[in-house]
């Protein structure tokens, strides 16, 4: 219950990261917010978690390439998720995020681990196609513009990738409490020359609140509680528990934040979350047939 309970906790407190943005209204650029997010957030995890000994397992031969797209998939995802956000709002960002990260990962499960793609896998693929497709019709009656949705979709297919990538590593003998931080850090590193082109609000108090939220609340302290949990639990019971993040964006954007999608841009929002729950939910495995008694004497 302990590593439930850490999972779920991480789970709620990232889904409050488009709500956050929104609500506080800062002005910044989401490029911006997001250096900062990282820099300062990555910069904590870095000092509390990582050790000599696993930075020197992240530049073996076989690993140095995969950190690399790590941190060039976490830079993305910030950016473009951040910016998805600013122009869908925080429920159907988040939606159009998470419910493309199973597609992707499931990809690149196939394409590096020759893995075969389940019929739960494709369906929820289809439903998150059909959910995207949705939000781009004319008169979806949704805040999003096209770029915003496209924004949503390359933050799911980067955090997908980045799946993907820390199994990589994990598969090399990487230590993954030291990848994450430094994935992040160095993205924040990556983006940082924004804070120079955009610097507007940045020293706004309601700017470093924000900051402060986001580097600490949901980076830091989010990532700690999700490390303490996921090495204790099954890839499903996680997978379902990370549910909660789409499920707390959206009840904050709707209740808090008043966002109200068209019919058109609901059904998409729910057919995409209804994907990601399609491949998350974990099956309940058929009971065994007891053995045939063995015939005395046989």
């Amino acid at each position: 219950m302990g590593a439930v309970a850490s999972v779920l906790v991480a789970s709620v407190l990232w889904g409050t990261v488009g709500p956050a943005q929104i609500w506080a209204d800062t002005g910044m650029h989401p490029v911006s917010l997001g250096a900062a997010r990282m820099l300062l957030g990555g910069l904590v995890l870095t000092v509390l978690t990582v050790r000599p000994t696993g930075l020197r397992t992240l530049w073996r031969p076989g690993a140095r390439g995969w950190v690399a797209l790590s941190v060039l998939v976490t830079a993305a995802f910030q950016v473009c998720f951040l910016q998805a956000v600013e122009r869908c709002g925080a429920a159907l960002a988040t939606a159009v995020a998470f419910g493309t990260v199973p597609v992707v990962s499931g990809l690149c499960a196939r394409v590096l681990s020759g893995e075969r793609p389940t019929a739960r896998w494709l369906w929820g693929t289809a439903c998150a196609v059909v959910g995207i497709g949705l939000l781009l019709l004319p008169g979806s009656g949704a805040q999003a513009d096209v770029l915003g949705v496209v924004c949503g979709v390359v933050a799911g297919a980067s955090f997908g990738v980045y799946i993907a990538a820390t199994k990589e590593l994990g598969a090399r003998g990487a230590d993954l409490g030291a990848a994450a931080p430094v994935s992040v850090l160095c993205g924040g590193l990556l983006v940082s020359p924004f804070l120079l082109v955009a610097p507007d609000g940045l020293a706004a108090p309601r700017a470093v609140a924000l900051i402060g939220w986001l580097a600490l609340g949901t980076t830091a302290l989010g990532y700690l509680l999700f490390t303490r949990g996921v090495g204790r639990l099954s890839a499903a019971t996680t997978g379902t528990l990370s549910l909660t993040e789409p499920l707390v964006a959206t009840v904050l954007g709707v209740a808090l934040l008043g966002e109200r999608p068209g019919p058109l841009a609901a059904a998409g929002a729910a057919l995409l979350l209804g994907g990601l729950a399609l491949v998350s939910v974990p099956r309940r495995r058929r009971a065994e047939p007891e053995p045939d008694p063995v015939p005395a004497g046989g």
